[in-house]
Formats: C-alpha cells, structure tokens, sequence
C-alpha cells in the first residue's frame, strides 16, 4: 500500500472514531447496560414515622432495598452494617434511597421501626424503615424485588419466614437492575456500590409507576 493510502487510511479512521466520539460523548449509550431484571409492583407500607409509604415515593430515586428483622441476631446486624457502609458512602446523592422492610411485621411495628432507626443515627430521608401486612410484605420481596424464592410459598402466611441477605438495586424508573447482591460479601457490597454509580448517572424517565410500568399517563 502507498503512502499516500495508508494517510487516506489513516485519515478516514480518525474520522470514523471521531464521529461516534461526537454521537455519544455526553451520553451513557455507548457504555454497558445494567439488565432488567424485574419491576416493582404498586405496595402501600408504612414507614417508621407512621406515615404511608408507596412505590410512588421510589420514583426518580435509585434505591437499595433490603429485608431484616429487628430482634434478629445473626446475619441482619452484619448485613445493615455492610448496607451502613454503602448510607454513608451516598447520603449526600440527592436521588439515592435506601428502603428496608421487616419480614416480621407481628414484633416490628411503627416504633419498633423507629426505634431502630435511631440506634442507626441514619437520616431517614434517606434510609427509611417500612412495616406492614406480612403478606403484602412478602409478596413484594417474592415478585417485586426477586430476594426470595416464590416456590417458599406455603399456603398458611403464619407458616412463612423470610430471612434473606440479600439486596435488590432499583432505579429511578421502577426497573430492579443488576442483579440480586448478596449484604455479607464484601465483593459484592462493591459490585453493588458500583452500580449505584452508574444508575446514578442514568436519567428518569417521564412519567409515573403504574402496575409496575414506568410510562407517562398521570
């Protein structure tokens, strides 16, 4: 090949990349998309300071989410010390969200929540604490958030028990993402701050949660 060519060549592939350079600077589309994994579902909850919580107040927020007991005494103090780690590493991001669910409602009410909440000295703004009706409660961890398998199902509510380390990643369009990350390994707390970061840097879609879709009816 000439010299002549190879400059041509060379000139063209400066082009080339400088194009999609101009396309997509600015703009995460060039970059890899974390997957959908499921959608939240519309719940009514109540938070620690007995007011109604919704999947509405998740919108435009990324959020992590997770379900413990108060009274528990094994994994759940080491998993919200992990999940501490990752509050204190966001709270001044003004559309990230931590959501934590009791997965025993009967012991964990209002001030029970509460309670908890301020052993934490969390700003609950930014890490909230919902009870509620144990079946609703569950549900959302089974077809919402993936935490816990549905096939644990048993007929009588009374005879379920969640006890799950796991966190779901949800971001600001209602879309669970990622991958379901486990609160004990330190590898995966990372992973998880990780993609904290980069949905963070995703913009909201118009419109609102409605049967679990995002779309742009009022």
């Amino acid at each position: 090949m000439s010299k002549k060519a190879l400059i041509y060549l060379g000139f063209f592939v400066v082009l080339v990349v400088g194009f999609w350079f101009f396309l997509f600077n600015g703009t995460d589309a060039w970059k890899t998309k974390l997957n959908i994994i499921s959608y939240v579902k519309p719940f009514s909850f109540k938070n620690q300071d007995n007011l109604d919580f919704t999947e509405r107040d998740m919108l435009g927020k990324v959020t992590v989410v997770n379900y413990f007991f108060t009274s528990c005494k094994g994994i759940c103090p080491k998993m919200n010390n992990n999940m501490k780690g990752i509050y204190e590493q966001f709270k001044n991001e003004p559309d990230f969200l931590i959501v934590s669910h009791t997965c025993d409602p009967e012991t964990d009410s209002v001030p029970r929540m509460k309670w908890y909440a301020d052993s934490l000295k969390v700003d609950t703004k930014k890490w909230t604490f919902l009870t509620g009706r144990k079946d609703s409660l569950y549900l959302q961890a089974r077809s919402s958030y993936l935490l816990d398998d549905p096939k644990n199902s048993l007929d009588r509510i009374q005879d379920q028990f969640i006890h799950t380390q796991f966190f779901a990643l949800v971001d600001k369009n209602g879309q669970v993402r990622g991958q379901v990350y486990d609160g004990l390994k330190p590898n995966e707390i990372e992973r998880l701050k990780e993609d904290i970061t980069a949905l963070l840097k995703e913009k909201a879609g118009k419109g609102n949660f409605v049967n679990g879709i995002f779309n742009n009816n009022p």
